[in-house]
């Protein structure tokens, strides 16, 4: 089921500090050209080097909780209020596409295919797709995720209540934490351990037999096709080569898991307390940061780790 999403509400600009890399970060994307990073407030900052952080230009003070881009100019930021906003130059200035506080719901991740085919997916089985780059964006009701005693019971009011059956599918499926695009595989993972594919570019899903109870908050793909997803507890996981089983990850360490990265051969897994896991050909070992600040993601960029931490901006040294 879909259907068009709202129109704008009212929003604030977010407030200019003297500091704003210092906030609470969220997520960081590289852009090909520059670091992007979002977080509290409706902070945006961006940075050519890594070092020195200027801030973007946003009309909401909202939290961020996730950024990405489809190409050096176009991206896309969204996050509390059903936010979704979009940039048009390189993350430098940022326009409203959807602002909804009423509905009390965050979006958690935002990705697209393209520039013009993008998902935001959030609370309570929140989903909004675009195929115009974000000029509209149409809410989805993801019926496959219904649980088996509840179909019945909802294909009845709909037919005799529809505005109740909003009202119960606004709350009915588990949150949508973390959506993955590999061509037209798509991957979606969330609560109550929902981990979910679609082999037709979103068309239709299938929930995969859970392998965890708990909440999965992130997924990525391995060089060759295998898929790391990771979340509550320090609890990861990696599948075989066509996803029909995963296989729990031998971790030291219990921190939640906020973000996996894929690069090349190997994979980092961030976390809270300042945790992170490395998984590569010669096996896993951890590190934990001396500040013990939560990590909420992180990029490569010139053999360094550009962290986004709960005390904003951190460096730190890749090694292989």
């Amino acid at each position: 089921m879909a259907m068009q999403s709202d129109a704008v509400a009212a929003a604030s600009d977010a407030l200019m500090v003297a500091h704003p890399q210092r906030t609470l970060l969220t997520d960081i994307s590289y852009t090909g050209q520059q670091l992007v990073a979002v977080g509290k407030h409706g902070t945006i900052v961006t940075s050519k080097d890594g070092k020195s952080w200027q801030q973007a230009t946003v009309p909401v003070q909202s939290l961020l909780t996730a950024v990405t881009f489809a190409s050096e100019k176009k991206g896309w930021a969204c996050g509390h209020d059903a936010t979704i906003l979009n940039t048009e130059d390189g993350g430098q200035s940022w326009q409203i596409q959807q602002h909804l506080p009423d509905i009390e719901k965050p979006c958690l991740d935002i990705t697209f295919a393209d520039e013009q085919t993008g998902y935001a997916v959030g609370a309570y089985g929140m989903m909004y797709e675009t195929t115009d780059g974000g000029k509209k964006w149409t809410k989805r009701f993801i019926d496959a995720f219904v649980h088996p005693d509840d179909v019945t019971y909802l294909a009845e009011l709909k037919e005799d209540d529809p505005a109740a059956y909003e009202d119960e599918t606004a709350f009915i499926l588990p949150h949508f934490n973390a959506l993955l695009i590999d061509g037209s595989q798509y991957l979606l993972a969330g609560e109550m351990g929902l981990f979910a594919i679609s082999d037709d570019a979103g068309k239709s899903w299938r929930k995969l037999p859970a392998f965890y109870a708990g909440s999965l908050f992130s997924i990525n793909k391995t060089a060759d096709g295998r898929v790391v997803a990771a979340g509550l507890r320090g609890n990861a996981f990696v599948s075989n080569s066509d996803l029909s089983q995963f296989q729990r990850l031998a971790l030291t360490k219990t921190a939640t898991i906020n973000h996996v990265m894929s690069v090349n051969e190997q994979q980092y897994l961030f976390a809270n307390s300042g945790v992170i896991h490395t998984r590569n050909e010669a096996g896993l070992s951890t590190k934990q940061l001396k500040n013990g600040k939560s990590i909420m993601a992180g990029v490569l960029f010139e053999g360094n780790l550009i962290l986004a931490t709960e005390q904003g901006i951190q460096i730190e040294e890749a090694k292989h």
